[in-house]
């Protein structure tokens, strides 16, 4: 070899060296991402199989595996009200492999339990939400309460005279109940059921005057003309009841309850994954077969970005708090 090409030789390698020094001080998102995923995904559903949330997250996980080409499947851990599911989820590595279901209803919980295993707005990262809806005020068809306008000139003519329905002490619907009581400033008897069958029962038979419960568990008889909705709960009309007023069109200031489902990882895991998963799952959210469900079961398919979610995710805990606190519900 000639000195000059032995000069050339140390200079290539020192250029090597030097490339790859920088390659490496690049940020992150700069480098090329690991390949994701090289194995099947794990959802973890804290609730048990044939809810409507549980279908929503099958329906995605099929989008998502045509899209890798990689398995997405549904775990189901009930228990507890979700905190198992959520437990298990969490025991598994920060590495985008184990997925877990959230929503408004660990909300909640944060805001109604002394000590969880867990805290949601630390230990989870969001990635999407899923779908939100609102719940429906519904009261017996032929009854005298035909408005959310008639219900609350009742309950202020009478105090205490008015049941109103719900499903168990600390849900949801039980909490929007609460909520409305305290925004229209009204005396009545929340009369929790455990089990929506029991409380359309309820309400059908007269033992309550109104009800406050989700679309899909009250379909049926509002379908069948048994029942007549008064209002429903979100800041904006539901597309699927777009001739009913929203609880705030009918007069009830500052009054939204809007849950939610979504998607959360565990936290620490890389924002490359976040970022990969979010973008994946707001497509799977617009195909035909996610679209078509929602809108027949109520809900408004689309995703939130992460950032969005966090936001979302701390205002609901204040809410709840504040509704558990002045409804005089003790913690658990």
């Amino acid at each position: 070899m000639t000195p000059h090409a032995g000069a050339a030789g140390r200079i290539d390698r020192r250029s090597f060296i030097a490339l790859s020094a920088a390659a490496l001080a690049l940020p992150g998102s700069l480098r090329a991402a690991p390949a994701y995923p090289t194995k099947p995904v794990r959802i973890v559903v804290p609730y048990g199989p044939g809810g409507i949330a549980d279908v929503t997250m099958r329906l995605v996980a099929d989008q998502l595996s045509k899209k890798f080409n990689q398995q997405f499947f549904i775990e189901n851990r009930p228990g507890a009200g979700g905190v198992v599911g959520i437990q298990a989820a969490l025991s598994a590595p920060p590495d985008g492999y184990t997925m877990m279901m959230i929503g408004g209803g660990l909300c909640i919980a944060k805001a109604l339990f002394k000590h969880l295993p867990y805290d949601i707005e630390k230990d989870i990262q969001p990635v999407s939400t899923t779908a939100s809806y609102g719940l429906v005020i519904v009261s017996k068809t032929g009854s005298k309460y035909q408005t959310i306008k008639d219900v609350v000139a009742a309950a202020k003519a009478k105090p205490g005279s008015l049941n109103v329905g719900t499903i168990n002490a600390g849900s949801t619907q039980n909490l929007s109940a609460e909520l409305f009581r305290i925004r229209a400033g009204i005396d009545v008897a929340i009369v929790p059921y455990k089990t929506t069958p029991e409380l359309a029962s309820a309400v059908l038979r007269g033992d309550v005057d109104v009800a406050f419960e989700y679309f899909a568990g009250l379909q049926s008889p509002i379908v069948n003309k048994q029942v007549t909705v008064l209002a429903t709960t979100g800041k904006t009309r539901a597309t699927n009841l777009p001739d009913v007023p929203t609880v705030m069109e009918a007069g009830v200031p500052d009054y939204d309850v809007t849950s939610w489902n979504g998607l959360g990882v565990h936290a620490g895991t890389p924002a490359e994954l976040v970022a990969l998963l979010h973008n994946a799952i707001d497509e799977a959210l617009k195909s035909d077969r996610v679209q078509t469900f929602s809108k027949k079961a109520g809900m408004d398919a689309r995703g939130m970005a992460p950032a969005a979610m966090k936001t979302l995710i701390k205002s609901d805990v204040a809410t709840w708090t504040e509704v558990i606190q002045k409804a005089g519900i003790k913690k658990r």
